[in-house]
């Protein structure tokens, strides 16, 4: 009898152990003549060798499984466990890697996890610019900063240029501390995090210091043309519709735009139409351009956001 401890690295435990240990206690069930036990990301098994790789086999497909389409159900589960014989289900989950978009720090994989989220990866690489829009924790951002990152790692582009408006949701600019890059950086900062889990942080840090990424708050791209760049503006619904027009302008030659916008959460003076509202009138049907939008099916948060977003749409439904 032997000893050995494997690491999730593909999935969360909370996903793989099921509520309240649910799944695994169907796997220990399963390997009954193994002793399992789960602390966090570890999986300690004892037994013997042979049965302890077929484990190790098992909880990879399952780890796959959940990274590839987000969950897991009993009945899928079970069909794991006795794979065996069915060679089509194996050969679909463990060819579930050419979904990932960048290979991430310690081993995270980056891909699109729901149907708009792959949506958006599609449509990116038939057209040159794509508005996506949506509600929070949909992913938008977090996918188009893959997708930047992935072109600059595969050589698309030469640089990636990432920004926002920074309009106060309710708080003054001008009384936050600090000189206007330490004013500007909690604006940018969902920008930071997404390319911290994409990047190692000696390597984003060169990156950045060398200009191949730059993030910047919109009025700074004014007067530029963006050449081979991958470049993504966040929040484009706080965008004025002059904002927005010089921003579309910048596209330079070997370029892409994302763009990305919540126009439940416009944060512009009331009497203010936003530069994102009028784009998608304006530019509605313009070949080259696509549109993804997302919803609460895609949120990716804790459980409780998507009901927050379902609530909040039916009140605005009921007003209108």
């Amino acid at each position: 009898m032997i000893k050995k401890s494997i690491q999730l690295k593909k999935a969360a435990p909370r996903d793989v152990y099921g509520v309240n240990n649910r799944y695994l206690n169907i796997m220990q069930a399963h390997f009954s003549k193994l002793k399992i036990t789960a602390r966090g990301d570890d999986i300690i098994i004892h037994g013997e060798k042979e049965q302890i790789e077929d484990f190790e086999d098992k909880i990879d497909l399952v780890s796959r499984h959940i990274a590839k389409y987000n969950s897991i159900t009993e009945s899928q589960l079970e069909r794991i466990l006795n794979i065996d014989d069915n060679k089509p289900m194996r050969s679909d989950i463990e060819n579930s890697d050419d979904e990932v978009l960048v290979f991430g720090v310690s081993g995270m994989l980056i891909k699109p996890r729901t149907i708009n989220q792959r949506a958006m990866v599609k449509a990116i690489r038939s057209n040159d610019m794509l508005f996506a829009l949506g509600p929070a924790g949909t992913g938008k951002t977090y996918t188009a900063v893959a997708l930047a990152v992935q072109a600059l790692k595969s050589k698309e582009v030469r640089r990636i240029i990432l920004t926002r408006p920074a309009v106060e949701a309710g708080e003054n600019l001008g009384f936050l501390p600090g000189d206007l890059k330490e004013k500007l950086d909690p604006y940018l900062q969902p920008l930071y995090d997404a390319l911290r889990d994409m990047i190692p942080s000696e390597k984003l840090e060169y990156l950045i210091d060398s200009g191949v990424i730059q993030i910047a708050p919109l009025a700074f791209m004014r007067g530029r043309t963006l050449d081979h760049a991958f470049v993504i503006l966040d929040e484009a619904q706080n965008t004025t519709n002059a904002q927005m027009k010089m921003f579309l302008t910048r596209m330079g030659k070997s370029a892409k735009f994302i763009i990305t916008g919540d126009m439940s959460q416009v944060d512009l003076p009331r009497k203010q139409t936003s530069g994102l509202r009028e784009a998608m009138r304006v530019l509605k049907g313009v070949k080259g351009i696509s549109v993804v939008k997302l919803d609460e099916k895609d949120v990716i948060r804790h459980e409780l956001v998507k009901k927050i977003i379902s609530a909040y749409d039916k009140q605005t439904d009921s007003q209108s």
